[in-house]
């Protein structure tokens, strides 16, 4: 009997048709009769260059074939200890500290721990995690806790840890979630570890957006009462909010960042934990007690660690930003299209990322959001016309690569454009 493959997110109940891609080269992926699949969300947003860049292609042959994997447990490499040293270049000084994991789930699970070991070794009994509404970390026990709770982690409720949960900041409700953090900050019989965010745009969560001026502001409330700042920019690093990463504009340094999907170029697994010196002191001991105990087999793979120097070397010899800045401005211009859609509501941008709702009569919260009968419909559609997008039910989104070139943007602006006419009503 041969075996069959289980897919992600998918309910193969549907019966569903799930496409084979052969290749890909930039931003188009083909299947094997050379059908071109323009991909408009960077394959789950990991891609940033485009598929195949050269240069990533190129490191991981090299390294692949000098040195293919080694144990980071007290053994080092030439790769990893490149790859900290680059990302100074990229990271606020204040982040010193670089530990490495395989996956931007356990980046989050890394960065928990990390807080609750800061504390517990300080002698100080801190342990409530504060998040963010709607909020998505991962699907790893620890970044489920710390993400909204709804129909697709109901099933695992019993082993979830309880959270503090702050409002997601609304325009004109902004001061409401100011308040309600500082709050918890401030309460002396359960003072908080640490807030968890991901800054500017909560991703799986509906494309929420919020402002610079929030999350600075948040971080602030954090730091008046000692208690620590994680930003999550699994998503958001690498440029998607057009700068590298979101934080840079609110000029807020966290005390522990987690990065991964773009760290690579999207092309292989690899993440990064970064924290402060603070966080690493309160683990440095003579007593092999008070160590992080974490790791993964492929904690920091020379192969994985090759592609990330290699995005390193693109961010600062190719014209990044430029074409960044291209998509924002061409987002801009198809924006001012849509707003004349009247079935379309909740028009937003956040630097490369383009999102807004079909209006299907769904809830704005995530457990409706999924559960919205147009997501499958919209699914299919861009499927059905070689589109390469996966709604958030009935939430549209953007963000593409940003080799993309404008002939095939405006191939996916006429598709979706097609889309919100073909279910107007619906």
């Amino acid at each position: 009997m041969s075996l069959n493959i289980w897919h992600p997110f998918t309910q193969h109940g549907l019966g569903e048709p799930i496409p084979e891609i052969a290749r890909a080269e930039g931003a188009a992926l083909y299947q094997a009769d050379g059908t071109k699949i323009i991909d408009a969300i960077s394959s789950w947003w990991v891609q940033t260059h485009g598929h195949c860049h050269p240069t990533i292609i190129a490191a991981i042959q090299e390294q692949s074939a000098k040195l293919d994997q080694i144990i980071f447990a007290g053994w080092t490499h030439e790769p990893a200890r490149e790859l900290a040293e680059g990302l100074s270049d990229f990271l606020p000084k204040s982040l010193a500290h670089i530990f490495f994991s395989d996956s931007g789930s356990t980046a989050v699970e890394v960065a928990l721990k990390m807080a609750l070991g800061y504390w517990h070794n300080r002698g100080d009994a801190r342990q409530k995690i504060l998040v963010m509404e709607h909020s998505y970390h991962g699907d790893t026990i620890g970044a489920m806790s710390v993400g909204a709770r709804g129909v697709f982690n109901q099933a695992y409720a019993p082993l979830l840890f309880d959270v503090g949960t702050i409002a997601f900041p609304e325009a004109g409700a902004e001061q409401a979630t100011l308040d309600q953090l500082e709050a918890f900050c401030r309460d002396s019989d359960s003072p908080p570890a640490a807030l968890i965010v991901e800054p500017l745009i909560l991703g799986a969560g509906g494309m929420k957006i919020y402002s610079p001026a929030i999350l600075a502001q948040m971080a602030s409330i954090c730091r008046a009462y000692d208690v620590l700042f994680i930003a999550d920019e699994v998503m958001t690093g690498w440029g998607r909010t057009g700068s590298v990463f979101a934080c840079e504009q609110a000029d807020v340094e966290p005390d522990i960042l987690c990065m991964a999907k773009g760290l690579t170029g999207g092309v292989i697994p690899l993440a990064v934990t970064a924290a402060k010196d603070a966080i690493y002191q309160s683990h440095l001991s003579e007593d092999r007690a008070r160590m992080f105990f974490h790791s993964s087999s492929f904690t920091a793979n020379p192969i994985a660690c090759a592609a990330a120097n290699a995005n390193l070397g693109i961010w600062r010899e190719e014209p990044v930003q430029q074409r960044i800045n291209g998509i924002i401005a061409s987002h801009r211009e198809f924006s001012n299209e849509l707003k004349r859609k009247p079935n379309i509501s909740g028009l937003r941008q956040c630097g490369t990322i383009l999102a807004f709702e079909i209006d299907d009569g769904a809830g704005d919260y995530m457990s409706d959001l999924y559960m919205s009968d147009l997501g499958p419909l919209l699914l299919g559609f861009f499927r059905d016309h070689n589109i390469l997008l996966r709604p958030l039910g009935n939430t549209v989104y953007l963000m593409p690569p940003y080799c993309i070139s404008r002939g095939d943007l405006n191939t996916v602006y006429a598709v979706i454009e097609e889309a919100i006419d073909h279910f107007r009503g619906c």
